[in-house]
C-alpha cells in the first residue's frame, strides 16, 4: 500500500502527522504518561482524507511502538472484545474512536500478515474483525444512522469508511451469513432506493460464484442472487440483457407466460426488480402482447381493476419510465397499481403531466449527477415517481439532516399524491416551490438554506430534487415562529404538511428552559390521544407528524427526531404496540433499555417500524392530537405512566431528572 498523491492534502496532513508522531515517540520515552491527544488529532485528520486509511496502515508499526496504547487493553489485543470494540467505534468520544480505529487497521495488518504481532495471531486477528464487521453491517449499505450523523468532528463518517476499508482488504466471504440476514432485514421494510443493497447482493454472488471462494450459500443466499441474476428460467445463467432479449423474440406465448410468472414471484419475494424484468415489460410492449402485462407484475384484483381503467397511463408510464437501469421502477409501478393510486382521477392527470415534463436544465443536471446519463434525467425523475407512489413508507432521508421533509414526501405520497406531483413540478420545472404559512404565501426562491446545505446525498430522484426547496420553506416557517411561547412546530406542521395535522400540541420540555414541564400531564395526553382502550377506540385516521429523542444503544440522548404515528393496536402476541414511519433508513434501532424498534414479527406492515406503547411514550418529545376527541386522561392507569416516565429519566431525560421532577 502506498500513500496517493491523488488528494493534493494527503501529503501535506501525512508530513504534520509524521511531524507528530516523532514528537510523542520522543515525548512518551521520557514520560510514559505524556498525552497522545495531539497525535491523535492528527490521525482523525488523516482519516478524513483519501487515501489516509492507507497512510495509517502504513505506519500502524509505528504507532504502536511509540506508544499508542499505553498500558490500555488495546495494548493487549488478545483480549480485546468485538461487542466492546463496536461501542468504542459507535458510541465513544473521538479520542476512543479514533484509537479502536487504529487499533483495528492494526489488527488489519496482523490478518493480511504485513505485521508480526506476538499478542495474536493472523487467524485471530482475522476472526476479530469478522466479528466486528458482522456487528456492523448496518455500515455496509452507506447510510448514517440519526446517532451516526449528529456525531461531532465527522467520527460517523469516519468509522463508515473504516469499515469500508476494512472490507475492502478482508473481503465478503467470512461474512456472508451474516450479510444476507442483514440484506433481508432491510429489504423487510420495502426501501425505495435500493442501490446499496444491490451492490450487497453482488458482492454475495461474488462469494457464491468465484471459481475461488470455496463459500457455500444458503438457500436465502441464493434466492437474493436468482433476483437480480436469474429471475427466470430464460435468464438462469445470467445470459446479458441483449441475448436474453433475443430469447424472448423465440419464445411461444407458453414459454412468454413462464416467464411473466417467474418475474412475478421472484420480484414480490423480494421486493427488489431485475434488469431482465424491464426488457421483459419492454418487449410485452414492442409486440403488441400487453395482455401479459398483469401476470409480469403480479398483479391481484386491486391492481388489475386499476391497470384496466387506466391502460394507456400504464402503458406509456412504462414507455418512459421502465428500462434496465431504472428497473426497481417495476416492483413501484405494481405497488402504485395495487395501491389503486389511479383511481384518484387527479393523479391520473399529474402523471400525464409527468410524463411530458420538461425538466429545467438546473434539474437534468442535477438529476445527470447523481445518475448517470445512461438515461435521460426525465426517466429516472418519473421512474422516481414510480417507486414513491408505490412505496410512501420506502422513503428515507438518506444522510441529511432532512427528516422533516422525507415524512412530508412519504405522507403526501400516501395521502394527497396529486399534490406531491405538484409540488415536483414546480420544483423540477420551475425551480420554485410555493407554499402558505397562516395567509402569506412562501416561495422556496432565494431563500437561505435551512439544515440541508449542500445537494441531498444518498437519496432517490424526488426527494433530490425537492429536499432542497421543502427545506428551505419549513427553514422560513421555522424563522418566523421565532419568539413565540410554543414549539415552532405547533404552528408548522398543519401548514407545512397538509389540513389533517391535528391542532393540539403537546411538547415535553419548557420552550425557554429545555426542563421537562408536567411529564406525567404530556403522557396521559399521548395515552388519551391515541391508546384505543384510554380514545374510544378511535383509530389514527391520516398518519400524525411527532417528534422523538433519539437516544444510542447506551440510551444516551442524541438529538431530536422526526416521525409520523401511523397506528396504535394490537400485535399478533395482544400487546399493544405503536406502529410509526422513521425516515432514517434503517427502522431497526436499538434505543438502549432493551427499546429495539422492530420492523417485522409484531404486525408490521411494510416500511412500519413498532415499539409497545410505552417504550414509544418514553422516547416521544413531541406530538399532534384532536381536542375535540380526548379520552379520558383518569383513566390512563399510574403505573403505566409511572413506567414511562422512569424510561424517559433515565435515558435521555436524565440531566432534567432532579430539577423536574
Amino acid at each position: 500500500m502506498k500513500d496517493t498523491n491523488a488528494n493534493p492534502a494527503l501529503g501535506p496532513a501525512v508530513m504534520q502527522f509524521d511531524m507528530a508522531l516523532a514528537d510523542f515517540a520522543r515525548a512518551r520515552r521520557a514520560d510514559p504518561q505524556s498525552s497522545s491527544h495531539g497525535l491523535l488529532e492528527r490521525a482523525r485528520m488523516l482519516m478524513t482524507l483519501p487515501g489516509g486509511f492507507d497512510a495509517l496502515y502504513r505506519r500502524v508499526r509505528g504507532l504502536e511502538s511509540a506508544g499508542i496504547f499505553g498500558t490500555s487493553d488495546w495494548a493487549k489485543p488478545a483480549i480485546l472484545q468485538p461487542a466492546l470494540a463496536k461501542h468504542s467505534l459507535r458510541e465513544a468520544g473521538a479520542v476512543t474512536t479514533v484509537v479502536e480505529a487504529i487499533s483495528e487497521i492494526r489488527m488489519l495488518a496482523v490478518a493480511r500478515g504485513d505485521y508480526f504481532h506476538p499478542g495474536i495471531s493472523a487467524e485471530q486477528a482475522r476472526h476479530f474483525l469478522t466479528q466486528v464487521m458482522a456487528l456492523n453491517l448496518d455500515l455496509l449499505s452507506g447510510q448514517l444512522t440519526e446517532a451516526d450523523r449528529e456525531r461531532p468532528k465527522q467520527l460517523g463518517v469516519i468509522v463508515l469508511q473504516l469499515y469500508q476499508y476494512l472490507i475492502s482488504h478482508l473481503g465478503y466471504e467470512s461474512l456472508l451469513d451474516s450479510l444476507v440476514a442483514e440484506v433481508w432485514r432491510l429489504l423487510d421494510q420495502g426501501p425505495v432506493q435500493v442501490d446499496s443493497i444491490r451492490e450487497m447482493i453482488g458482492q454475495i454472488a461474488k462469494c457464491l460464484y468465484d471459481p475461488e471462494s470455496k463459500t457455500t450459500g444458503t438457500a436465502d443466499a441464493t434466492r437474493l442472487v436468482q433476483s437480480l441474476f436469474a429471475p427466470t428460467q430464460g435468464s438462469i445463467e445470467d445470459p446479458g440483457l441483449q441475448l436474453y432479449s433475443q430469447r424472448l423474440a423465440q419464445m411461444n406465448d407458453e414459454a412468454l407466460a413462464a416467464e411473466a410468472t417467474d418475474f412475478a414471484r421472484n420480484m414480490h419475494d423480494t421486493g427488489l426488480a431485475s434488469p431482465y424484468h424491464a426488457v421483459m415489460l419492454r418487449f410485452l410492449r414492442s409486440t403488441g402482447k400487453d395482455d401479459l402485462i398483469p401476470a409480469t407484475l403480479g398483479l391481484t384484483m386491486t391492481g388489475k381493476d386499476d391497470l384496466l381503467c387506466y391502460t394507456e397511463l400504464v402503458h406509456a408510464l412504462i414507455d418512459a419510465a421502465i428500462y434496465p437501469e431504472t428497473c426497481q421502477a417495476v416492483y413501484g409501478l405494481t405497488m402504485m397499481l395495487e395501491r389503486g393510486s389511479l383511481f384518484t382521477p387527479s393523479v391520473a392527470q399529474a402523471l400525464w403531466r409527468h410524463i411530458k415534463l420538461k425538466l429545467s436544465d438546473e434539474t437534468a443536471l442535477t438529476l445527470k449527477k447523481n445518475f448517470g446519463d445512461a438515461q435521460p434525467a426525465q426517466v429516472f425523475l418519473l421512474a422516481g415517481v414510480l417507486n414513491l407512489l408505490g412505496q410512501p413508507l420506502g422513503v428515507g432521508q438518506g444522510n441529511n439532516p432532512s427528516c422533516q421533509s422525507a415524512i412530508g414526501l412519504s405522507m403526501w405520497a400516501a395521502n394527497e399524491a396529486d399534490y406531491l406531483l405538484q409540488v415536483l413540478a414546480w420544483a423540477a420545472r420551475d425551480n420554485e416551490v410555493l407554499g402558505r404559512f397562516e395567509g402569506w404565501e412562501v416561495s422556496s426562491r432565494n431563500l437561505e438554506p435551512g439544515l440541508v446545505k449542500d445537494a441531498p446525498v444518498d437519496v432517490d430522484p424526488v426527494s433530490l430534487v425537492l429536499i432542497p426547496h421543502l427545506d428551505r420553506i419549513y427553514g422560513e416557517m421555522w424563522r418566523r415562529c421565532q419568539g413565540r411561547d410554543d414549539d415552532a412546530h405547533r404552528w408548522i406542521n398543519p401548514e407545512f404538511y397538509g389540513w389533517w395535522v391535528s391542532h393540539g400540541f403537546r411538547v415535553v420540555t419548557d420552550i425557554q428552559t429545555g426542563e421537562l414541564r408536567d411529564y406525567e400531564g404530556f403522557v396521559r395526553h399521548f395515552y388519551a390521544s391515541y391508546h384505543p382502550f384510554y380514545n374510544g377506540q378511535i383509530p389514527v385516521i391520516h398518519a400524525q407528524p411527532a417528534g422523538i429523542a433519539v437516544t444510542d444503544s447506551a440510551a444516551r440522548f442524541v438529538g431530536r427526531h422526526a416521525i409520523t404515528i401511523l397506528r396504535v393496536g394490537l400485535s399478533p402476541r395482544n400487546e399493544m404496540r405503536v406502529y410509526f414511519f422513521n425516515p432514517n433508513n434503517d427502522s431497526g434501532q436499538d434505543w438502549g433499555q432493551g427499546i429495539t424498534c422492530s420492523t417485522r414479527g409484531h404486525g408490521e406492515f411494510r416500511g412500519e417500524a413498532s415499539l409497545p406503547v410505552a417504550e414509544f411514550a418514553s422516547r416521544l418529545f413531541a406530538f399532534h392530537y384532536d381536542t375535540l376527541e380526548l379520552g379520558d386522561l383518569s383513566a390512563v392507569p399510574d403505573e403505566e405512566v409511572a413506567r414511562v416516565m422512569e424510561l424517559g429519566y433515565t435515558s435521555w431525560a436524565a440531566s432534567s431528572e432532579t430539577s423536574s421532577r
